[in-house]
């Protein structure tokens, strides 16, 4: 038995291996470069948007935090605010009270001053009266008017008595 080789080397196998190597560098040139440049191109494309969704992602991170912070500020101020307000609003009540109780002391002192002083005007009018009363029983039943300056003075004599009597 004699063997025969699978494939024989003939003219007919070398052309096809040089047209395969033709077709194969003819491809390579006008197919697989363009299509080889297009994948890169679309890899640094993808890269790209990935590195800049990255890049937001920590800028929207760092904002968040920026936002959060201004908002614990922002409580914390308004409670500074309403904190304040209620201090402000009690020392005004404290001082519109104080100023109240003032004006009522105040009111008070003066109605009894004014009541003092009527007290005394009448005193005053009623020891007048007295005097002229006594000074007029007097000349009645002694039938003579006695000097003034005498009289006065023990009606005034008359009064401290009466006064101290009391």
């Amino acid at each position: 038995m004699e063997f025969k080789p699978l494939i024989g080397i003939t003219y007919e196998l070398a052309f096809q291996l040089i047209n395969t190597f033709l077709v194969f560098v003819l491809l390579k040139k006008l197919l697989f470069k363009p299509i080889l440049g297009i994948i890169e191109a679309r890899e640094k494309d993808i890269k790209a948007n990935l590195a800049e969704g990255e890049k937001a992602k920590v800028e929207g991170i760092s904002l968040k935090k920026e936002y959060e912070e201004k908002v614990g500020s922002a409580k914390t101020e308004g409670q500074e605010i309403i904190k304040q307000a209620t201090l402000r609003a009690e020392q005004k009540e404290a001082e519109i009270i104080s100023t109240a109780k003032q004006e009522a002391q105040s009111l008070r002192e003066k109605a009894n001053k004014d009541v003092e002083q009527e007290r005394q005007k009448v005193m005053n009018e009623i020891k007048n009266d007295i005097s002229d009363i006594a000074l007029l029983a007097a000349s009645k039943v002694i039938e003579k008017d006695l000097d003034k300056s005498k009289h006065e003075e023990l009606i005034n004599n008359f009064i401290k008595e009466v006064g101290e009597a009391k």
